[in-house]
């Protein structure tokens, strides 16, 4: 901080030295290669998931352990849930930031409009 002269009043200035605040990069949105990369992963693991109940549906089928229906009734369903839940997850995108969704709600606020048209006015075809 910097103290300029005395001003003629006998009041000192103070003068500061302001810096722009600094961009963060933690402020920017993921990249699309980045969001699509993450999304690829999630869905590949969950048809992994998908596979592995195959695989150990039909185990339980060769084995025939107690139980047999409630524990091939929950592969079943895992295989039936998991792609549909895969496919929606993988194309949901990111959540939206607090400076996304303020933006975004901004311009509700002011719609444009025209004016109220007058009652008064009549138009003939004479």
């Amino acid at each position: 901080m910097a103290v300029s002269e005395a001003s003629p009043a006998g009041r000192h200035d103070v003068v500061r030295d302001r810096k722009p605040a600094p961009v963060l990069i933690t402020d920017a949105a993921e990249s699309q290669g980045a969001q699509l990369r993450r999304r690829e992963i999630r869905y590949v693991i969950m048809m992994s998931i998908r596979a592995v109940c195959l695989i150990v549906a039909a185990i339980l089928f060769s084995t025939k352990p107690p139980l047999l229906g409630l524990w091939l009734g929950l592969c079943v369903v895992a295989m039936v849930l998991l792609p549909w839940l895969a496919v929606i997850l993988a194309n949901d995108r990111a959540p939206k930031r607090r400076a996304e969704r303020r933006a975004a709600t901004e311009g509700e606020r002011t719609p444009p409009s025209l004016p109220a048209p007058r009652e008064d006015r009549i138009i003939d075809a004479d």
